[in-house]
Formats: structure tokens, sequence, C-alpha cells
């Protein structure tokens, strides 16, 4: 059995000696080097978390100038097609007319020629005529 007698609260008072030592030696700079830790730790969340935040903040900014390229872009676009048309209607207009007066000027041309050539058949159907009814006849006619 146990005795109760001197030696037990020796044993205490030395058990509480050694667990202040170890308090001292051991225990406190445990309990501040895992406060610190700790502390490292909630510091660096807090920083992943700023960072984060500020991350997020230029994406948006980001997309919100890539929208803005984007509609300028797209303005342009319709911009330069509309005077693009304007131009290619401009361009076929003049083409147009240039080559309606072009036509014009060969039609005239051709009704030109087309007189003078029939004028050359008349002179020579009737050349040719009072040959064929001289051959045909036997005399000159």
């Amino acid at each position: 059995m146990i005795k109760l007698d001197w030696t037990l609260l020796l044993q205490f008072v030395n058990f509480m000696i050694l667990m202040a030592v170890l308090n001292a030696l051991l225990f406190k700079p445990l309990r501040a080097a895992l406060q610190a830790r700790r502390d490292a730790v909630e510091g660096s969340r807090a920083k992943v978390q700023d960072i984060d935040e500020q991350v997020h903040a230029q994406i948006v900014r980001y997309e919100a100038q890539l929208q803005e390229a984007r509609l300028r872009g797209a303005q342009e676009r319709a911009s330069l097609r509309k005077t693009a048309q304007e131009e290619e209607a401009r361009i076929l207009g003049g083409a147009n007319q240039a080559s309606a007066e072009k036509l014009q000027t060969i039609k005239e041309q051709i009704q030109v020629e087309a007189g003078a050539a029939r004028k050359a058949l008349r002179n020579e159907t009737e050349a040719l005529a009072k040959e064929i009814a001289g051959k045909v006849l036997g005399r000159a006619v």
C-alpha cells in the first residue's frame, strides 16, 4: 500500500520545481514560438486575402477595359465599313457614269460608221447592179 508520509510531500515539491523549470525552459518558449507561428500564419492569410481582393479588382477593371475596347472596335469597324460603302458607291457611280458615257460614244461612233458603210454599200450596189444587168442583157446599161 501507499504510505502517506513526508516523502509524498517531497515528491510533490520536487514535481513543482520540475514544472517551474520546464515551464521556464521549455513550455514558455514553445508557446511563444507557436504563438509567433500562429501570428505569422494569420498575417499571411490577411496578406493573401488583400492580394486576392486586389487581383479580383484588377480583373474586374481589366474586363471592363476589354469590353470598352471591344465596343470601340465595333464602332470603329462600323464607321470604317460605312465609309468604305460610301466610297464604293461613289467609285461605282463614277465608273457607271464613265462607262455610260463611253457606251454612248461607242454607239454614236457605230451609227456614224454604219451610215458610212450603208452609203458605201449603196454606191457599190448600184455599180454591181449595172454590171450584173449588163452581163445578163449582154449590153451596157
